[in-house]
């Protein structure tokens, strides 16, 4: 086989997977938006939670996270000394 016929067939092979990988990404994402999506709107309807609410919450969550972990790093380096 000539080495042009193996380059094409590679390169096919290669665009081929990256394609396949492509499809499965945007296909995760939507399926997670949608989801979101859903979540929101129900806790809009069934609760009356805003989703500027709901942010912030998750927001905050995040620095409750954050706060902890430090607090648990901070214990065990002066655990340590």
């Amino acid at each position: 086989m000539p080495i042009e016929l193996i380059t094409l067939l590679a390169a096919l092979l290669l665009t081929w997977l990256v394609f396949t990988w492509l499809i499965r990404v945007v296909k995760t994402t939507l399926t997670t938006a949608i989801s979101i999506a859903a979540i929101v709107l129900l806790l809009q309807i069934a609760f009356g939670i805003e989703p500027e609410v709901l942010w912030a919450e998750i927001l905050q969550f995040g620095q409750t996270l954050q706060e902890m972990f430090q607090n648990i790093w901070n214990s065990q380096s002066s655990a340590g000394q």
